[in-house]
C-alpha cells in the first residue's frame, strides 16, 4: 500500500534517461535497453575488444588470461554506468549482473570464484558503496558462484578519469595487494574496461597471491574509434 501510494507521489524514473517507467520494479525503460549498443560481434578473446583488421590486442602484457564484456562503453550504457556509480547501485546491479551472465562463455565460472575489482576506501565511504562490490555480489548469487574479497585498494586515491592512457597504465599508479584466501581460478569483475590498467593491476595481485588464471569481466568495454 505505502508502495503503490509512494509511486504515485514521485513516479519511479529510469536510471538512465529519467524518464517515466511502467512500474517501480523496471530500473531501465524500453527505449534505453532497445538501446543499448551490446557487444553483438566476435571480439578479441583476450581484451574484448570488437575485433577488425587493423586491431592489435592492447592486452598482450596484461595478467589476465582472458577479458569479456556486454556492452560498449557510450551512449546509454555510459549513462547507467554513472547510474551505478552514483545514484542506483543496487537495483541497476542485479540488471546488469543478468547481461554478465548472458555474456560469459560457457563454462567460464566451472571452479572459479568470483572476486570484485575493490574501489578505494575514500570512495566507497563517500558513495556508501563499492559498485564493483555489488555487482560481482549479484553476480554471484545469480549464478551461485562462491565470492571472494581477495583484493584490497592502498595508497591515495587516483581518478583514472581524465587521465591519459600512458598515466593509466603507469606502474605501481594502482597500488592493489591481495588478502586472505586467493582462489585458483578468478573472475574479476568491474563495470568498465577501458585501457585495462585497473584490471591488469588487481590480476598481478591475484597472480602474486597464487592464483593460477584470471578472468576479466566487466558490464561495458571501451571501445576505440
Amino acid at each position: 500500500m505505502h508502495r503503490a501510494l509512494l509511486a504515485l507521489l514521485v513516479p519511479p524514473l529510469c536510471a538512465g534517461c529519467r524518464g517515466p517507467v511502467r512500474a517501480a520494479a523496471d530500473v531501465v525503460c524500453g527505449a534505453c535497453r532497445r538501446a543499448l549498443p551490446w557487444l553483438a560481434g566476435p571480439c578479441c578473446p583476450r581484451c574484448a575488444l570488437p575485433l577488425s583488421r587493423e586491431h592489435a590486442c592492447p592486452a598482450a602484457r596484461q595478467a589476465f588470461a582472458a577479458a569479456h564484456a556486454a556492452v560498449a562503453y557510450a551512449g546509454v550504457a555510459r549513462d547507467l554506468v554513472g547510474a551505478l556509480k552514483f545514484a542506483h547501485g543496487r537495483p541497476l546491479a542485479g540488471v546488469m549482473a543478468a547481461h554478465l551472465i548472458a555474456c560469459l562463455p560457457r563454462g567460464a565460472l566451472d571452479g572459479a570464484a568470483v572476486v570484485p575489482v575493490p574501489a578505494h576506501p575514500a570512495r566507497a565511504r563517500a558513495r556508501g558503496y563499492d559498485q564493483a562490490r555489488l555487482l560481482a555480489t549479484a553476480l554471484a548469487r545469480r549464478t551461485d558462484t562462491p565470492l571472494v574479497t581477495a583484493l584490497r585498494r592502498r595508497g591515495p586515491p587516483r581518478r583514472q578519469l581524465g587521465a591519459s592512457r600512458a598515466q593509466r597504465l603507469q606502474p605501481g599508479r594502482i597500488d592493489v595487494r591481495s588478502r586472505g584466501r586467493v582462489p585458483a581460478r578468478a573472475v574479476l569483475v568491474d563495470d568498465v574496461h577501458t585501457t585495462g590498467a585497473t584490471l591488469d593491476a588487481c590480476a598481478r595481485a591475484l597472480r602474486a597471491g597464487g592464483c593460477q588464471e584470471v578472468i576479466a569481466l566487466t558490464w561495458a568495454r571501451a571501445v576505440r574509434r
